[in-house]
């Protein structure tokens, strides 16, 4: 079943690589969750439509780094550029999707996606320029267990 997962996911991605929503949503459950963490949750095929037709998105260009599936979830990860507009700049990201089936169908997709091309100071809002905090690293290892709730023999 895994192996077929992965399959499926692999042609979902092939959609998305040709912007085409209605293949994507044709491998997806009636009620499919689509989470941009960080940004929004959508809920069910028609306003998945509706949100992804607002934004005008164009078809990206993606590699896939890694793809593991395991009991009914599917996760991959890789890289993309995106244009949010049609005659704008190209923009890189990473991203991780986690996909979970419901039989063959997926019902949820948890897309974590991170710009990239935010690297020199320059290119960072006012806020993102603000150096953060350093830790002592001693400090942090011996509060681990604490902020993981593990025993303290799992610190090390």
């Amino acid at each position: 079943m895994a192996e077929n997962r992965k399959e499926i996911i692999q042609r979902i991605n092939e959609a998305f690589a040709e912007n085409d929503l209605e293949k994507v949503l044709s491998f997806c459950t009636d009620d499919f969750i689509w989470t941009m963490v960080g940004d929004s949750t959508v809920k069910g095929k028609d306003p998945i439509r509706k949100w992804m037709a607002s934004m005008d998105p164009q078809a990206p260009q993606f590699t896939i780094d890694q793809t593991i599936a395991e009991g009914d979830s599917v996760v991959t990860r890789g890289n993309m550029l995106m244009q949010q507009k049609k005659d704008g700049p190209w923009i890189p990201y990473t991203f991780c999707d986690v996909y979970r089936f419901a039989g063959d169908r997926v019902a949820e997709l948890t897309a974590f996606v991170i710009r990239t091309d935010k690297a020199l100071a320059s290119d960072r809002t006012p806020n993102e320029a603000q150096p953060m905090e350093s830790v002592d690293k001693a400090e942090w290892a011996s509060t681990a267990s604490t902020r993981l709730n593990l025993p303290p023999d799992r610190t090390n």
